[in-house]
């Protein structure tokens, strides 16, 4: 009996040592060599990954003897080797052996270049375009994947004689091919611009802030106001950036991870990386390129909106709020940060006359649509009312048309329009009338005022042939837009004032031909009150009176305290 028990026992302890592996890549788990574990020099010394042991990445290793690989496929283990492993190394020994040595004094820290290193892209090794375990190589800014003897990492540390790499995860450095761990406080740089930092001190002194910041090449910058890279066509994107990053709260939530870190939608984490970024103040270049976050925006928005196609950052803005906000929103409360800076509330009458009610019946088609009258349903004459409450998060003007008819001295004349004549729309009594879904007059009135108020004027109108664009000049103010002058406000409760007066953070213009052209931005610098007109990557101080120059598209009011 004592021999079959001693195989049963043997048999557990191969067991036990499954247990002890949690990488699932069988190509890097071959059997160590025991010369490299007893050379005294190397002391534990092993090419394998032990940054992978992260079990939230990778599954654990079936019983059955095989293994899983990254993209699912199954791999047969060679059984003979997990026996042989069993006899030579015992359990403990070989969680010695996954231990790495850390060196202070590492003789290549010099080969280490700055000016190479961009941290902007993806994540994917340049070779097998994994995006599983990859590091950068610190010497000529390369993304390769792995660190074991049969790693990408590994035979570009031979070729090319490039021997300091960071895991772009975990953000530990090591040396190949010699496999052992730098620590060394002068790579922090290099970790902060891979993944800046903000404490909850330095964000409440960032719109303090009137230091410049120096780039790598001698360059100035000033955090938060950095250009963006145009990949390709995306100045809508990036002027929608630009703005959202002058809105603080929202900018607070964002720079601090763990407000976030419950959400698992990787256009939250992309946005949140993107104005990390921005704000900066330690960047090795003085611009970014909003490239991760253009993928997930690909991505979550089915390539509606993508790389290399023009589209509108109105509808980009609506779309990437109503994103973030079901993306950021806990299941306890249907709120989230978006909602509390952006959200505000409408009351709208809707007459509908009686005709095309009948109509409707006939056809079978649904009457309310989706928002759901709370004041009731009224007949008069003929006409039905409906009153109900709608939530917004951004409100359209509409601007007069154009003179159809213009002599010669008329047509160098621009048609000017005050702002407070387009915000009638929603006094209340200003009839709006609208034909789809069905024929309605509609009357608005604002009940709630969101803390930032977002205003778009309707400058693009598409019929059946082409898209027109509307050149009138909004006249607004940029300091102290008051607005309970103009439309008619809720009384507020007793214990709290009427906060109406409103200032200028952003303003999106657009240039050129419609369905062509190029968008830009004006924001203000709240440190210091100063205006800067934002094009891409070109950031140049103005003056506030071109800001009110320029052929608005959309606007962004933040609400006086």
């Amino acid at each position: 009996m004592k021999p079959k028990r001693e195989r049963e026992k043997s048999d557990s302890a191969s067991v036990s040592q499954d247990g002890v592996v949690v990488d699932s890549d069988p190509k890097r788990h071959k059997p160590i060599p025991p010369s490299a574990s007893e050379n005294p020099l190397l002391p534990g010394f092993n090419y394998g990954d032990e940054d992978e042991d992260d079990e939230t990445l990778r599954p654990p290793p079936p019983r059955n003897g095989h293994t899983g690989t990254p993209n699912g496929n199954v791999v047969q283990q060679d059984e003979n080797e997990d026996d042989d492993d069993d006899d030579e190394y015992p359990v403990d020994q070989f969680k010695r052996s996954r231990d790495i040595e850390v060196r202070r004094d590492c003789p290549y820290l010099d080969t280490v270049n700055r000016q190479v290193l961009d941290f902007d892209f993806e994540r994917f090794c340049s070779v097998s375009l994994s995006n599983l375990n990859v590091y950068a190589c610190l010497v000529c800014g390369k993304y390769y994947q792995g660190r074991g003897k049969k790693s990408h990492a590994y035979t570009h540390s031979l070729e090319a004689g490039h021997h300091v790499y960071i895991n772009l995860r975990t953000e530990k450095v090591y040396c190949l091919p010699d496999g052992y761990e730098i620590s060394d406080p002068s790579l922090d740089d290099i970790r902060h611009v891979l993944n800046p930092r903000f404490t909850e001190e330095q964000v409440e002194q960032l719109d303090k802030n009137k230091q410049w910041s120096r780039a790598l090449d001698g360059s100035d910058y000033l955090p938060g106001m950095v250009g963006l890279n145009n990949i390709k066509e995306t100045d809508f994107v990036n002027v929608t950036i630009q703005s959202l990053m002058r809105v603080t709260p929202l900018r607070n939530f964002f720079l601090i991870p763990k407000n976030y870190q419950h959400c698992k939608s990787p256009l939250v984490h992309r946005f949140g990386e993107l104005t990390r970024k921005i704000w900066h103040a330690r960047n090795f270049k003085g611009q970014v390129s909003p490239h991760e976050f253009l993928q997930a925006v690909m991505k979550a928005s089915m390539k509606r909106f993508r790389i290399g196609a023009q589209s509108d950052p109105v509808e980009f803005m609506s779309w990437l709020l109503n994103t973030l906000h079901s993306d950021l929103r806990s299941s306890k409360k249907n709120s989230s940060i978006i909602h509390e800076c952006f959200q505000g509330e409408l009351e709208v009458v809707k007459e509908i006359p009686n005709k095309t009610i009948a109509e409707k019946k006939e056809n079978g088609d649904d009457l309310d649509g989706p928002s759901k009258p709370t004041g009731g349903v009224t007949e008069n004459n003929g006409v039905i009312t409906e009153t109900y409450r709608m939530p917004f998060l951004m409100l359209g003007l509409d601007l007069p048309p154009p003179p159809l008819f213009q002599d010669v001295m008329e047509k160098n004349i621009i048609p000017q329009v005050p702002l407070f004549n387009i915000l009638k729309k929603f006094d209340g009594e200003m009839v709006t009338e609208v034909v789809r879904p069905r024929i309605a007059r509609m009357r608005y009135r604002v009940t709630r005022l969101p803390q930032y108020i977002i205003l778009h004027m309707r400058r693009f109108t598409k019929n059946n042939f082409f898209v027109e664009k509307n050149p009138t000049l909004v006249n607004f103010p940029v300091k102290n837009l008051e607005l309970k002058d103009y439309i008619p406000l809720p009384t507020p409760k007793e214990n709290e004032r009427l906060r109406s007066k409103y200032d200028l953070i952003a303003n999106v213009v657009h240039d050129g031909k419609p369905g062509e052209g190029s968008y830009r931005v004006f924001v203000q610098r709240k440190s210091e009150e100063l205006w800067y007109e934002m094009q891409d990557l070109h950031v140049s101080e103005t003056l506030p009176q071109m800001v009110a120059l320029s052929e608005a598209y959309m606007q962004i009011y933040e609400q006086q305290q």
